[in-house]
């Protein structure tokens, strides 16, 4: 059996409190960003999550559709999975940061890593400032202001160039400009050809423009993996092994149908036989 090496990332003081890393975000950001984890991982090697500290957690690469456990969101590819339990988090999540400073998206505070769901308001839960979708686990939070923003949102940048939109780059509109207040020109979003909230990606040169919440679907897997946003509902996903099981109960039921039906038609043909030869009259 071949042998895995294993280190713990645990849960510390900041993941309730902000506290922020000597690490710093790169002065020239690239079209995504990467954020500064440490240990670095070699491709394969487990961990122990303070999420998840029963368990160790693999580093695998797959096809299907998954919730993350961690911000709650779906996604598909690169994740950290739970080969004894049906378990698995984001790579962006598993390897979260403490805290980020100079996020292009909130560049006048410093963001911190949280590992429970803000409440707003009346119990409310926050939403993000980017993809405004609400908030219902891991994510980075202002502790100067209200700012909120989901791990796979932070992963996006000012300046992106997508595999939906490759000819040029797209650049992200003005916080103050979305498509829910119509200042960007009653535009339809390329990707899912309607309008929603959120911020808004623009292209200058052919007046091309891309949700956050859609273009977040370019980082998370689902665009890569051939997932529609639309497949499945968040929360609905548990793994790969809900996908796993139902085929088995599939198989099952099908097979008791099967033999049912079988036994049925052999007792059709026994009766048909015996009654072969054998006149019944009947009289009125």
């Amino acid at each position: 059996m071949k042998q895995t090496r294993s280190f713990a990332l645990m849960r510390s003081p900041s993941m309730d409190a902000p506290q922020i890393p000597t690490s710093l975000l790169p002065k020239k950001l690239p079209p995504l960003i990467d954020f500064p984890t440490s240990p670095q991982l070699i491709f394969g090697e487990e961990i122990v999550h303070f999420s998840h500290p029963q368990h160790p957690l693999s580093q695998l690469n797959l096809r299907d559709q998954f919730c993350c456990m961690g911000c709650k969101e779906n996604g598909a590819g690169l994740r950290f999975s739970c080969q004894q339990c049906d378990f698995q988090l984001h790579d962006f999540c598993a390897l979260a940061p403490p805290g980020l400073k100079g996020h292009p998206f909130h560049t006048q505070h410093q963001l911190a890593f949280y590992s429970k769901p803000a409440k707003g308001g009346g119990g409310a839960k926050s939403t993000c400032d980017v993809c405004a979708k609400p908030s219902k686990g891991y994510a980075f939070r202002c502790c100067a202001c209200s700012f909120l923003m989901h791990p796979c949102c932070a992963k996006l940048d000012s300046q992106v160039r997508f595999p939906c939109h490759a000819s040029h780059t797209l650049s992200l509109l003005p916080a103050n400009i979305s498509a829910s207040n119509g200042d960007a020109g009653n535009f339809v979003c390329g990707e899912c050809k309607r309008k929603r909230a959120g911020r808004v990606y623009h292209c200058t040169a052919c007046d091309y423009h891309l949700h956050a919440v859609c273009a977040k679907n370019m980082v998370n897997g689902l665009h890569a993996n051939g997932h529609s946003p639309r497949d499945e509902k968040p929360g609905m996903l548990r793994g790969s092994g809900w996908h796993f099981a139902s085929q088995v109960v599939g198989k099952i039921i099908g097979g008791l149908l099967e033999g049912i039906a079988e036994g049925l038609g052999e007792g059709l043909v026994q009766n048909i036989g015996k009654g072969k030869g054998t006149t019944t009259t009947r009289t009125i």
